[in-house]
């Protein structure tokens, strides 16, 4: 329960303590007098959206603070995030407005710095909001736009199922998460498959290929090429071996030759030494060179002797020469590093074939992952068949009092493919007249419809929520009579199980209220230095400035305010009218 509310210059709000009561709370006043104000404080200090503009005009900061009773849950929340645990929570916010310049087409952009606190630790915006959900819930007539959207209507229903459905949608996604994981792996696996198979495809193309060839000498190539050369050249070859031939060894008769000559050298040397010693060196000098002179003729001889014309072996060097080429411009690589290429496909091929993760094995585990997942939704759908049954049955005996009594509600339920919310989708079906069918709800009821049809949604909740907390902005907009009757005791009934904070215009709900608050503007000597004092269009504002009083209304000021709601001024038909409203609700207190 909202016990007070403290707001500090906050929009037009300069000093406002409210005290708030258990029961039906009801804010009225003029259009613009700045009860909207009020709740847009009590949703910024539970973690609303704040700008700067919201910091009231000459002042940096605006302070907030929302004291509420500790009830079990709550309490434990504050001991599970060491919040210190009083009689009270005490929320407070500070928003400090500061000036950011842009542009001279944009101007300066106000800009705000926010610090929240709980029991006056420092709390961060996701504990805020955590929080928040278990001190108050906050409709708007505006909402009644999102009740047409599928996911809102899957939460509400699974929280009308209550722990339950939350446990096993918990459950769902747990398995869902296990699943995708399990398919994601899967589906990787077999990426990496297919890309071992096309490296398979390649390598052992590749490897074929080159073992086909059969290369292994870093060397054949050039050897290959040195006998094209001799193959190509043989008729030269023979030719110039028997000229070295006769040359050395044996003269045509033309010439002497080389060892003829060597050997008359000799044969000089060797007389002159009987005569002189000395020559004995050179002497054998000569008969070395005899000796290699004869050896060099028998070996080019013998060399050319074996040099033969061989046209096929010359064609065979050929192509293979050609071949080994080809390949090393295919592969881009000279014959000694395409070997080792050679060698490292082989190799590659030796652990790709011999790869141990196994398709199969991860194939089975995303089968059992998405058969878990299946078995969880099948479970979360039957409970939310559960919870339907009963939503419908509770939601339509609170639309009959609400002037809907042959209203028809139906929470249509189709299977979809699983995620992480379930295998469901969910569409609230909706007819409020006899005869129509059952269409979806945003697309056929009204705006009058749509906002009772919402309250009697809070009251189905109000049965299983722990909320402390409901506040209604002006929930009963586009309705009157019987209707507005209807809506007022369905707020005085919800306000017997949850303290109920209510915007209203209508003098039928206000006067339902255990306590009934009038918001209205007044206009004020501005008590700031004039060098703080936002610029006035007219002179004679300058020293006057607009705020927003809440005043608490005892029974004469009710009976004059619920008036001034149905007559628009206080005389005295509209006196009695309004004292009528407040004996009605007092009988309708009585009874229950």
């Amino acid at each position: 329960m909202l016990v007070s509310l403290k707001i500090e210059n906050f929009a037009l709000i300069d000093q406002l303590d409210l005290d708030l009561q258990s029961g039906l709370n009801v804010l009225t006043g003029e259009t613009g007098a700045g009860k909207s104000i009020i709740l847009d404080a009590l949703d910024a200090v539970l973690g609303g959206k704040a700008s700067g503009r919201l910091v009231r005009t000459g002042s940096r900061k605006a302070i907030l603070e929302a004291t509420f009773e500790v009830h079990p849950p709550l309490r434990q929340w504050l001991q599970q995030h060491d919040i210190p645990v009083e009689a009270e929570l005490v929320c407070s916010r500070e928003l400090t407005a500061s000036k950011s310049t842009s542009s001279k087409n944009t101007g300066s952009k106000s800009t705000v710095r926010s610090r929240s606190r709980l029991n006056g630790v420092v709390v961060n915006k996701p504990q805020i909001e955590a929080l928040r959900q278990l001190l108050i819930e906050m409709t708007a007539q505006g909402q009644t736009i999102q009740l047409g959207s599928a996911d809102l209507q899957r939460e509400w229903l699974d929280g009308f199922g209550g722990e339950p459905v939350l446990a096993q949608r918990q459950t769902v996604a747990a398995a869902y998460e296990v699943s995708t994981a399990a398919r994601q792996a899967l589906e990787r696996r077999q990426r990496a498959e297919q890309q071992r198979r096309e490296q398979l495809d390649l390598f052992g193309y590749q490897a074929h290929e080159l073992s086909q060839v059969g290369i292994e000498d870093p060397q054949e190539l050039e050897r290959l090429k040195q006998e094209q050369q001799r193959l190509s050249h043989s008729v030269e070859l023979q030719k110039q071996s028997y000229q070295v031939y006769q040359i050395l060894y044996e003269s045509d008769g033309s010439t002497e030759a080389c060892s003829d000559l060597l050997g008359k050298v000799e044969n000089i040397l060797t007389d002159m030494q009987r005569f002189d010693p000395e020559v004995e060196p050179v002497l054998a000098l000569i008969g070395d060179a005899l000796a290699q002179v004869e050896e060099a003729g028998r070996l080019i001889n013998t060399y050319g002797e074996g040099i033969e014309a061989d046209p096929e072996r010359l064609m065979a060097v050929e192509q293979r020469i050609m071949q080994l080429k080809q390949l090393c411009r295919k592969y881009g690589r000279e014959l000694p590093a395409l070997i080792e290429y050679h060698q490292e496909i082989l190799a590659a091929l030796e652990v790709l074939n011999g790869d141990g993760q196994s398709l199969e094995a991860l194939e089975t585990a995303y089968q059992k992952a998405q058969t878990q997942l299946d078995s969880d939704a099948d479970q979360l759908t039957q409970l939310r068949q559960q919870a339907a049954y009963q939503l419908e049955e509770q939601l339509i005996a609170e639309l009959k009092p609400l002037a809907m009594e042959r209203v028809k509600f139906k929470v249509d339920i189709q299977p979809q493919t699983p995620n992480a919310t379930g295998a469901n989708a969910i569409a609230f079906l909706f007819s409020p007249n006899p005869g129509e069918p059952l269409q979806p709800l945003a697309e056929i009821a009204s705006g009058g419809e749509m906002s009772r049809f919402l309250l009697a949604l809070k009251a189905c909740f109000s049965k299983v929520d722990p909320i402390g907390t409901m506040v209604f902005d002006e929930i009963d907009v586009g309705v009157s009579g019987r209707v507005a009757q209807a809506i007022a005791e369905k707020l005085y009934q919800l306000s017997r199980r949850h303290q109920v904070l209510c915007v209203t215009h209508q003098p039928l709900v206000a006067a339902m209220a255990d306590a009934h608050y009038r918001v209205g503007k007044q206009v004020v000597s501005d008590t700031q230095p004039k060098s703080k004092r936002k610029a006035a269009p007219d002179a004679a504002g300058e020293d006057e400035r607009t705020v927003v009083r809440v005043m608490p209304l005892d029974t004469d000021a009710r009976r004059e305010e619920l008036a001034q709601l149905a007559g628009g001024r206080s005389h005295q038909e509209a006196i009695a009218f309004a004292e009528s409203l407040l004996a009605q609700a007092e009988t309708i207190r009585q009874v229950g």
